[in-house]
């Protein structure tokens, strides 16, 4: 019997994490300053749809889908501070690219970007954790903009 290939794993560093916003880089956020759930990316939305047709379907690629980025900040530092302010004078901050805990997944940068929401916790001296949610736009399907 033979023996199954052995694929290299790879290995998590929780310390690469990074999330930089060029237009405000008081607002970049490095692993020391998150909280153990550190960052979170999800997408809202097919990036294509199948739409049914009498005998098969037509494909409908979407040029971009909705997305965030869900990080816990900890509030005795000072950039916890720094995004509520930046929330209390200009939310929309522009493009932000968040860095995985791996260099084998590709950075996700998100376009248009706000502040979504900001969450200060419990005041209860046992949850240090402010939960910032930042929203913009991943652009997919990159080849719907070369027309032939």
């Amino acid at each position: 019997m033979a023996n199954p290939p052995l694929v290299p794993q790879g290995t998590l560093n929780r310390v690469r994490v990074s999330i930089v916003v060029p237009n405000y880089p008081n607002l970049n956020i490095t692993a020391p300053y998150m909280s153990k759930s550190f960052a979170t990316v999800s997408f809202q939305g097919a990036f294509a749809e199948l739409i049914p047709t009498a005998t098969g379907g037509v494909t409908s690629p979407e040029p971009y889908v909705m997305a965030s980025v869900t990080v816990g900040l900890l509030r005795p530092q000072g950039l916890a501070s720094a995004w509520l302010d930046q929330g209390g004078t200009q939310s929309a901050i522009g493009p932000v690219t968040v860095y995985s805990d791996t260099a084998a997944f590709a950075p996700i940068t998100l376009q248009n970007c706000v502040i979504g929401d900001i969450e200060p916790g419990a005041f209860d001296g046992m949850d240090p954790v402010v939960r910032v949610m930042i929203k913009g736009i991943y652009q997919t399907n990159s080849d719907l903009w070369n027309l032939v």
